[in-house]
C-alpha cells in the first residue's frame, strides 16, 4: 500500500514526499490509502499550495483569470488510521510548518464575500522567506502564522464531494488557529477515517474575505491519535494560549454592519473597512480587500437582537509601521 515516496524514518515517523503524485480532489470514501498509520504517530507532508502549482511568483492577474478550478485545491491523501472506526474521533495535533518560500493571494472572479464588488481578477505574491514577517506593502507587514486551510476524513456517503465547502467531517475550514500547538478534534465516518490534508496558508483574518489566504506550499508535520469510542457530530479545536497575541497588544480599528441577515452584515463591516484602509493609507480598493481577507478577523457580537445582528471587522494596528 505504501507508495516509495512515502518514507518511514522509524515506527513513529513517516514522511510523504511528492504531493503531486499523493494528491486527490474531492472527499470520497472509495479512495484507496497512501499510507497507514498507528495512533500517536506523527507524519510531515510536503504540501503543494492551493493552486496546485498554477500561480508562481510571477503571476499575474490573466493567470487567475485562466485558472483551471478543476486543479484548485488538491490535498494529500488519504491516510488511514489504524483502528479508527465511526464513532471514533480523531485528534490532530499541529506540530510543526516548514520550508515557506513564497505565497499569494489573489482576487477570483465570481468568488469571495465581495464577489459582486469586485469582480477582476487580482494577485500578489509574497516573500515569506524571513518566517516571522511577509510584507504586504511598504509599511504594511504581517505575522505569519502558517496553518492548513483545509483537513478531513472521508464523509459515509458514496460519491465524490466537493472540497471546496467545509463540512462535518472537516474539510476546507480555513480556521486560522489551527497553528502550531492546536489539537483539532474530527469525528469518524468511516473504517481507518482516511485522513487528508491541504491548502496550506502562511496568513489569514478570521472570514477569509476575498476567497484566499496567504496561499503556501509547506512541510507540515501532525500527530494522530485515535479516541476510541468518543464520538462528536462535528470538528472542535483546542489551542494552547491566546490566539493574536501579536497582534493584541497595539489595539485595532472597527467597523460594524448590522442586519437580520448575518452574510450581509459581514459584507457591509467588510465594505466599510475598505473604506477606512483606503482613506487612511493610500491603497487601491483591490489591495484593501486582500489586506481585510489576510490580516482582519470577523466576530459576531450579537446574534440575540432580533430583527437585527451585529458583525464586526478588527483591522491590527499592529501591522502597520
Amino acid at each position: 500500500m505504501l507508495y516509495l515516496s512515502i518514507h518511514s524514518h522509524n515506527h513513529m515517523h513517516m514522511t510523504i514526499h511528492d504531493f503531486n503524485s499523493h494528491k486527490h480532489y474531492g472527499w470520497d470514501k472509495d479512495f484507496k490509502p497512501i499510507a497507514e498509520v498507528d495512533s500517536g504517530q506523527t507524519v510531515t507532508y510536503e504540501i503543494t499550495e492551493s493552486s496546485g502549482g498554477q500561480f508562481n511568483r510571477r503571476s499575474t492577474a490573466e493567470d487567475v483569470a485562466n485558472i483551471d478550478f478543476g486543479k484548485v485545491n488538491p490535498v494529500a491523501g488519504p491516510v488511514y488510521v489504524k483502528g479508527a472506526q465511526p464513532g471514533d474521533t480523531l485528534e490532530i495535533e499541529m506540530l510543526d510548518f516548514k520550508q515557506l518560500d513564497w505565497g499569494w493571494t489573489a482576487i477570483i472572479p465570481g468568488f469571495g464575500l465581495l464577489a459582486d464588488d469586485f469582480q477582476k481578477p487580482a494577485i500578489k505574491t509574497f516573500d515569506l522567506a524571513s518566517r516571522n514577517t511577509a510584507e504586504f506593502l511598504p509599511g504594511i507587514n504581517l505575522a505569519i502564522k502558517p496553518f492548513p486551510g483545509t483537513i478531513g476524513v472521508a464523509l459515509p456517503e458514496e460519491g465524490n464531494f466537493s472540497v471546496v465547502p467545509p463540512r462535518q467531517n472537516g474539510g476546507n475550514m480555513d480556521i486560522r488557529h489551527l497553528t502550531r500547538g492546536t489539537k483539532l478534534y474530527l469525528p469518524v465516518w468511516v473504517g481507518g477515517a482516511l485522513f487528508s490534508i491541504g491548502d496550506t496558508h502562511a496568513a489569514q483574518g478570521d472570514g477569509e474575505v476575498c476567497g484566499t489566504a496567504i496561499e503556501a506550499s509547506m512541510e507540515t508535520t501532525i500527530r494522530f491519535k485515535l479516541h476510541k469510542g468518543k464520538s462528536i457530530a462535528e470538528p472542535r479545536y483546542e489551542i494552547p494560549g491566546p490566539p493574536t497575541p501579536e497582534a493584541d497588544s497595539q489595539g485595532y480599528y472597527v467597523t460594524t454592519g448590522h442586519g437580520p441577515d448575518l452574510y450581509a452584515a459581514s459584507q457591509n463591516a467588510i465594505r466599510y473597512m475598505i473604506e477606512h484602509i483606503v482613506d487612511t493609507y493610500r491603497v487601491t480598493d483591490e489591495e484593501a480587500y486582500m489586506l481585510c481577507s489576510v490580516a482582519v478577523d470577523l466576530r459576531i457580537n450579537e446574534i440575540v437582537d432580533a430583527p437585527n445582528w451585529l458583525v464586526s471587522a478588527f483591522l491590527p494596528n499592529s501591522i502597520f509601521k
